[in-house]
């Protein structure tokens, strides 16, 4: 058995398939993972996602240790509840988790990573903060809830304690709000609007049932895999992981190089990766027949061959998409190996479906 969360029994009461993931048994689906994901793409549905781990950084030195930690610059934090996304790297440029980290009052900040790289993340975060004065405490206190679809927020709100909703729903993209003992954040994993909340157990357990009496659809594991593959969202340990570095994963938007004398963590291998242009790019691709593109699988360009890192189908297009890393000359069309048989595809620029619009 593996750890669950504070919302395990409800997930078992509503007939949920519960698997392991990263160590966690959590809900894959409560029936149908199609309905869950078209749920989300048209109206709202609720996660359990407190198999995530939330760290709360303080000390006079957060900021600068932040700066050197990640390859993301946190002065770009010009205020309290501003996020931002980043890759946490080590010395050969490698990604160690992907990351949001938000600045609060103070000197703190509060940092959300993966589940399965809790004890990498924590080892490495503590190592690398050894000559700094900061405080590195992991939050087992909380639950956290994603609500997420194009009525997410205006089904929530309501449902907020006073005041809290009004404020909530002034809140822009990557930004925060912590008050009433809840944090709320305009962020998700899956391309749609909506909010990722961190309360205490017993009022994310009132907040769940009172979402789903509203008539939010409860989604699993299964629906937030294919809405994030539609996303164009990298999936940590496919997508990208400690041999891979940023550039080659669609994520050099996230590597801010300026001031040119921040020394982060892996930004020499970086700056020559980038000089040299880098061989591979990870890319998206749509299946133009018949079958299901998984990962591992090959893919076979006019450059050279690739490697599928993410594949599945997806109920929004209504066929199979990709991402994949393929070498960097490689033109529009390709074909992927499914079970001995070369099927054609195309290579476009994810995200494949954004907000409900399908992008390529």
């Amino acid at each position: 058995m593996g750890k669950q969360t504070h919302l395990y029994e409800r997930h078992v009461a509503a007939g949920a398939k519960i698997v392991d993931f990263g160590g966690w048994d959590m809900p894959l689906h409560y029936g149908s993972q199609l309905d869950e994901h078209h749920a989300v793409r048209s109206g709202a549905g609720i996660f359990d996602v407190s198999h995530m781990t939330v760290v709360d950084i303080d000390g006079a030195d957060s900021r600068n240790w932040l700066r050197r930690l990640l390859a993301n610059d946190v002065e770009r934090l010009t205020a309290p509840g501003k996020g931002l996304y980043s890759c946490m790297l080590n010395p050969a440029g490698g990604v160690i988790d992907d990351l949001i980290v938000y600045r609060q009052q103070g000197p703190g900040y509060r940092v959300i990573i993966n589940a399965a790289t809790h004890d990498a993340d924590l080892n490495w975060m503590h190592k690398t903060a050894a000559d700094f004065d900061v405080s590195i405490g992991e939050r087992t206190d909380l639950a956290m809830l994603a609500v997420q679809g194009p009525e997410a927020r205006a089904t929530t709100a309501p449902l907020l304690p006073e005041g809290l909703g009004e404020q909530a729903l002034g809140l822009e993209s990557f930004e925060s709000l912590d008050a009433a003992n809840i944090f709320m954040a305009r962020t998700g994993y899956t391309g749609e609007d909506g909010w990722e909340i961190l309360l205490k157990p017993a009022a994310a357990g009132k907040l769940w049932d009172e979402l789903i009496t509203a008539g939010v659809q409860p989604c699993g594991l299964g629906a937030r895999d294919t809405l994030r593959l539609e996303a164009g969202l990298n999936l940590y340990g496919q997508d990208m992981d400690m041999q891979t570095s940023p550039l080659v994963s669609n994520l050099g938007w996230t590597v801010c190089w300026e001031p040119g004398d921040r020394d982060f963590i892996g930004r020499p291998v970086l700056e020559e990766e980038k000089r040299s242009k880098g061989s591979h790019r990870l890319v998206g691709l749509v299946l133009e027949d018949r079958g299901v593109i998984r990962a591992g699988q090959r893919v076979v360009t006019d450059a050279g061959d690739g490697r599928v890192t993410s594949g599945g189908f997806s109920p929004t297009l209504e066929c199979s998409i990709a991402l994949a890393r393929v070498p960097s000359a490689a033109g529009e069309h390709c074909e992927v190996e499914i079970r001995s048989n070369f099927k054609p595809a195309r290579i476009v620029r994810p995200p494949f479906v954004k907000q409900g619009q399908i992008l390529v």
